[in-house]
């Protein structure tokens, strides 16, 4: 992958054409199931692809396919690897992502049996990642998930954040081949601005919209009991529909039992 990006980097910056890669491929992902962002994201599709020569584009899809099978034999950061490789880190403000093997140490040490407790109360676990990169510390939790038998891809989702445009293409990108349910957010977690949200096809056909709204209500509801006698909440007739409205997933990380990696 390396050495293909540094071949189409003759007319190009290494930099635009990782950054061009990585964003072109999250749109293609993104626009098979979010449908609800595919005009925007297809124009700005044609954008990146007007500033290549034919033959320059065709080599994309090879990337791609490099990605894919590196994932496929061995699913690590590897668009992390791939940054650091083409030393982009030295002129993008001084970015420097966590190794790989410390991921899957930190991930080791956080992951344990009362995981399975969470499932089997929540039905799953929401993990929080305010500074993402390209998704190593999200990788390494679900294969720790994976090695102590946990089936990720069903029973975690993912809210992960990150300031820098193209660590948010590529997180997503890793994460939408490995089929983690997640949404990525462009976005300051000091400030809590966002500027755009994207929605593996892992989150939309596992409709975990309704999932994580439905847990937001038991959560409310739990909370409301635990301060209201049944004889109370008896006589307000109380219900999860006429519980608070849950927060807006879009926008908001659920609350409730995070396994959180810092």
């Amino acid at each position: 992958m390396v050495k293909l990006i540094h071949q189409l980097s003759y007319r190009h910056s290494t930099n635009k054409v990782f950054a061009d890669f990585v964003e072109m491929s999250a749109i293609a992902l993104s626009n098979t199931t979010d449908k609800s962002q595919y005009e925007p994201r297809e124009k700005r599709y044609l954008e990146i692809v007007k500033h290549y020569k034919p033959e320059e584009l065709n080599e994309f899809p090879k990337l791609l396919g490099m990605l894919v099978n590196h994932l496929e034999e061995a699913p690590q950061d590897v668009l992390g690897e791939v940054f650091h490789a083409l030393e982009l880190h030295n002129e993008r403000k001084g970015q420097f992502f966590t190794p790989f093997p410390i991921c899957r140490m930190m991930a080791k040490m956080i992951v344990g049996d009362s995981q399975q407790d969470i499932i089997n109360q929540y039905g799953f676990i929401t993990i929080s990642e305010p500074a993402c990169g390209t998704g190593a510390m999200i990788i390494a939790a679900a294969l720790e998930l994976k090695d102590s038998g946990i089936n990720y891809q069903q029973t975690i989702h993912v809210t992960a954040v990150d300031l820098d445009a193209t660590c948010v293409h590529a997180a997503y990108v890793q994460f939408s081949l490995l089929h983690i349910p997640a949404v990525v957010v462009h976005g300051n977690t000091l400030s809590m601005e966002e500027f755009s949200h994207w929605y593996t096809p892992a989150h939309t056909l596992g409709f975990w919209d309704h999932k994580l709204k439905e847990k937001a209500c038991v959560l409310k509801l739990k909370e409301m009991l635990s301060n209201t006698t049944i004889d109370e909440a008896k006589n307000e007739n109380f219900s999860v529909s006429n519980a608070a409205s849950p927060p807006d997933t879009e926008k908001t990380p659920p609350l409730g039992t995070q396994l959180r990696l810092f």
